[in-house]
């Protein structure tokens, strides 16, 4: 049974990892120095950088642009800690297309990058003893990989797992952790009862912009709303290992930007992400990709009162 106030952790550690927002200039080109300074901010404030995810336009850009996005992690990182999206694109009805995810990974792995498997309508089809095998075939192309739940109000190709399959791969040892965005408390409260009785060392990372306090309970994160302020977050993140009782006001604002910033259409969150960044004098132009949704110009105002209560 289910007691999520006997779950909290104080004092945990957290493991943070921040989707990096990938910057457009006003001419829409993709502005690589901002990217660079914003990969270094991130990291300097001690979360892990994840490049290519969805936050990074990681289903709309190139594979040349991905890895060019990869070339400049690793020489702004100079051999530190990352993750990138390893995507497949396909249609509905289409069959797991191994090789592909073959193709996709490789290029992380070269440079020194962790794999994260985002979901395909092949690989969510599979059923739940053929989903675990594919993970272990995948698992066969790295030292380590992240796997990826996704709920369809992200992206239509997405699947949250069962508990059965999930309990399957906690079996995959080269599965080291999975990102879950079911936006449900439940289900990852129900993740992290598993993990904890099966195998501990595995990383459940939160995707749940809407309860970033997660990490009370013993998730980590891997979130894109931490791409508007992976300073704060890191802060926030260090008052909950030292029992700062500032850890609650602090997340309660940030919380309050992810309601806001993730609200419906929930992809248009990387214009209000481009919005914030902006006003803080971090990229030039809050411009995003062409093919992402946007927000409108009275966002601004209430991003740049937000802004003022977190002290940006």
């Amino acid at each position: 049974m289910l007691d999520p106030i006997a779950m909290i952790r104080p004092r945990r550690p957290v493991t943070g990892m921040s989707a990096i927002l990938l910057p457009f200039t006003d001419d829409g080109d993709i502005d690589w120095p901002a990217f660079d300074a914003h990969v270094a901010r991130t990291a300097a404030a001690g979360l892990v950088p994840a490049v290519n995810m969805d936050t990074g336009f990681g289903n709309l850009i190139t594979d040349d642009t991905k890895c060019h996005a990869l070339d400049r992690t690793r020489t702004v990182l100079g051999g530190g800690r990352f993750v990138a999206g390893a995507f497949v694109g396909d249609a509905p009805g289409s069959r797991f297309d191994a090789d592909a995810y073959a193709r996709a990974m490789a290029p992380i792995v070269e440079r020194g990058g962790t794999p994260v498997i985002f979901q395909s309508y092949g690989l969510t089809r599979l059923p739940d003893p053929e989903l675990v095998a594919a993970y272990e075939t995948l698992g066969r192309h790295c030292d380590g990989l992240i796997g990826f739940e996704l709920g369809t109000m992200f992206a239509p190709f997405g699947k949250i797992y069962s508990l059965d399959a999930y309990r399957g791969l906690l079996g995959v040892r080269k599965l080291i952790g999975a990102k879950h965005s079911s936006l449900d408390r439940v289900q990852e409260w129900e993740r992290l009862q598993l993990r904890d009785a099966v195998r501990p060392d595995f990383l459940v990372l939160t995707g749940n912009d809407l309860a970033i306090d997660m990490v009370m309970y013993g998730s980590d994160y891997l979130l894109g709303l931490s791409t508007f302020a992976p300073d704060l977050f890191a802060l926030r993140d260090r008052y909950w290992k030292d029992g700062d009782p500032r850890f609650h006001g602090l997340n309660d604002v940030l919380q309050y930007l992810g309601f806001f910033a993730f609200r419906a259409p929930v992809p248009a969150y990387k214009h209000s992400a481009a919005m914030f960044l902006k006003l803080g004098g971090w990229v030039g132009c809050d411009n995003t990709h062409p093919r992402s949704p946007t927000r409108p110009d009275s966002d601004r105002a209430v991003l740049k009162g937000i802004a003022e209560m977190l002290g940006v």
